[in-house]
């Protein structure tokens, strides 16, 4: 008996529910702020904004101006305290810990009741939803789902048990509901283990002897456990241990970088591939068509969204009915967990409009611009994929940082590889990726026209799991692990170059 086909009804519905919302994204935007302002008036935060006379959305946005995180730390600090009605209503038990500011190590986002029924539970649930809708062939219930998680390890050093501070996965899956327990793996006891030292092969163990039809994860650290299962069981393609395997729902960072590792171990023919926009303050959308990378965002998810053009921080955010395809925007968001008007630092392209589909540009602080080029994240996401393409080597992460000019040196781009496959020739590689980043980002190309501006960017090949080692040296080796792609500055390339003891 296929399972799935008996359940799929009850997700086909969730699924057309939000087309529609998406279909009317204005007016569902509208209802949403309204409901948040009205749930808040008596908050803290509502109070001293005056929610309870807010009529609009232009109300809203001249009452409240953009918050950083920094603004709202120290009320977040007494949340975590337990002191109620702060940015929402009520007392908020659950917090996601994630990448720091300028102001701390890390950040904690709270997660509310109402957000993480109505936005993370929700958005999850969308996912499964419009992938059963893409493929009715499916088996996925015949199988368990393995989902990377985190923990609750922090350096708070909390007196209360009730609250709870980790990664935004160590609160779901802690979370939720008792009924998924039967179709997820590994335990939950293995999942939300601390040091991934013992957790990994623990959890390759575990989820080896199920029977795995789907998976969940940030594509770099799933890899690794991947290996790891392959490793224990002795098989050289993952579909001899699980048979069933069909789909990936990853998300977190780009997945272009590493879709020839996963041909490498798993039947491409086999095989689907679902990216989601989910993050510690909300699910934002989702891949609903498997032919398009657009993907779709999610209008009834908790989630109001405002955009800011980039280039410009002094320009007015306008909302999903005023946004044009083709437009790079930072995301700016309110939220049922009481982020209000909040950057979370991310990049988005609109694709399309009616409804609104997007892709993911980078990070608003990962980006090089040392030397009026512009470089972001999707332009050396593409550029790295069409070098391996003509090298045949395959990249497992990277990071690359400008080097300014100084006694007479050009500026040029320097680029540590971590290779899973090693090209020929590094220096031809090297030429080739300064070729490509030409053709995908002009700006860049016209600073390299001539080799007036800027001089060929460099590639150093550093060893294979160095991201990792630097990333356990920085505490921040995990399941929701990223490497930072570009920076803008020295800030992270220099330590990294430190370890490996070379220079610039």
């Amino acid at each position: 008996m296929n399972l799935t086909r008996l359940i799929n009804p009850l997700f086909d519905s969730r699924a057309r529910q939000s087309l529609r919302a998406a279909d009317d994204a204005p007016q569902v935007q509208r209802r949403l702020l309204a409901g948040m302002l009205a749930a808040a008036r008596n908050t803290e935060w509502g109070r001293a904004h005056r929610y309870g006379s807010l009529a609009s959305y232009a109300d809203f946005a001249e009452a409240v101006e953009v918050t950083p995180y920094e603004k709202i730390r120290p009320m977040v600090m007494r949340m975590i305290r337990g002191e109620k009605d702060i940015l929402w209503p009520g007392v908020t038990r659950r917090f996601a810990q994630s990448s720091g500011t300028s102001g701390g190590k890390s950040k904690f986002v709270p997660i509310t009741d109402d957000m993480l029924n109505r936005g993370h539970f929700h958005g999850s649930g969308l996912v499964v939803a419009h992938y059963l809708c893409n493929y009715p062939d499916s088996r996925l219930f015949s199988g368990r789902a393995l989902i990377l998680g985190g923990s609750f390890a922090n350096e708070l050093g909390l007196a209360d048990r009730r609250v709870r501070v980790g990664d935004l996965s160590a609160n779901l899956i802690e979370a939720i509901n008792p009924l998924a327990e039967l179709v997820r793996t590994p335990s939950r006891r293995t999942a939300l283990l601390a040091d991934w030292n013992v957790k990994l092969p623990q959890l390759a163990r575990e989820v080896s002897r199920c029977r795995v039809s789907n998976l969940s994860g940030v594509p770099s650290w799933m890899l690794t456990v991947l290996r790891e299962v392959m490793r224990i069981s002795g098989v050289s393609e993952l579909h001899e241990l699980w048979p069933g395997l069909e789909v990936f729902f990853h998300g977190g960072i780009a997945f272009g970088p590493y879709r020839s590792q996963y041909d490498s171990i798993i039947d491409p023919s086999r095989m689907r591939y679902m990216e989601t926009y989910n993050a510690s303050e909300g699910f934002f959308a989702l891949q609903d068509d498997p032919a398009s990378r657009a993907m779709m965002l999610l209008m009834d998810s908790g989630v109001f969204y405002e955009f800011r053009p980039v280039g410009s921080p002094d320009a007015t955010p306008v909302t999903v009915a005023d946004v044009r395809p083709g437009e790079i925007y930072e995301l700016i968001i309110t939220t049922l967990g009481g982020l209000w008007r909040y950057p979370i630092g991310d990049t988005v392209r609109v694709e399309s409009i009616n409804p609104v589909k997007i892709t993911i540009a980078g990070r608003t602080k990962s980006f090089i611009n040392a030397f009026g080029e512009e470089v972001m994240v999707f332009n050396t996401d593409a550029a790295i994929a069409r070098t391996c393409a003509e090298t045949g080597a395959v990249v497992a992460d990277y990071t690359a940082a400008p080097v300014f000019a100084d006694g007479g040196r050009k500026g040029r781009h320097q680029w540590l590889i971590e290779f899973d496959r090693q090209p020929a020739s590094t220096e031809e590689f090297a030429m080739l990726l300064d070729r490509n980043l030409c053709r995908e980002n002009s700006d860049y190309q016209a600073k390299r026209s001539g080799g007036i501006f800027l001089a060929p960017l460099s590639v150093t090949a550093v060893p294979r799991g160095f991201f990792d080692r630097w990333l356990a040296a920085t505490g921040k080796l995990g399941g929701q692990r990223k490497v930072p792609r570009l920076s803008n500055d020295r800030s992270v390339i220099d330590p990294m170059l430190r370890m490996l003891n070379i220079h610039s």
